[in-house]
């Protein structure tokens, strides 16, 4: 079967938080011909993982490149790769993910009210412009 996994699947398999769940999760996972996850679904993911459970940016990292480095998942590689050096860096993946996406469409710039936000773009060669 293939499936696109809510975010709450992700959370329950990474962290195994509700045993009951967790199990349901990673049976549900394990057992997919392919996963189809979202880039939402990984915005919210670092976003629940960071800032909910106090696990770690590097660690987050860690758990999503497991993630999209299984055999049965498929995803937006490229963006995905942009969230994470966002969060890498120090700032927020969903930032990295909507700069990407944002020049992919064809934008000329970064903007945001987020100074750490435009610091981290602009790092990562992009041109990021901070309103006030």
């Amino acid at each position: 079967m293939k499936i696109t996994a809510d975010t709450n699947v992700l959370v329950r398999a990474i962290t195994g938080d509700d045993p009951r769940q967790s199990a349901i999760a990673k049976a549900e996972l394990a057992g997919a011909d392919i996963i189809a996850l979202a880039l939402p679904a990984f915005c919210e993911l670092a976003w629940v993982l960071v800032r909910g459970y106090k696990i770690p940016p590097a660690d987050v990292a860690e758990a999503i490149r497991r993630l999209i480095n299984s055999a049965n998942v498929v995803v937006n590689r490229p963006e995905v790769e942009a969230g994470l050096a966002a969060l890498n860096a120090g700032g927020d993946f969903a930032d990295g993910v909507i700069a990407y996406e944002g020049s992919w469409l064809g934008a000329d710039a970064f903007v945001s009210f987020d100074a750490q936000a435009v610091k981290l773009i602009a790092a990562q060669g992009e041109v990021a412009r901070l309103l006030q």
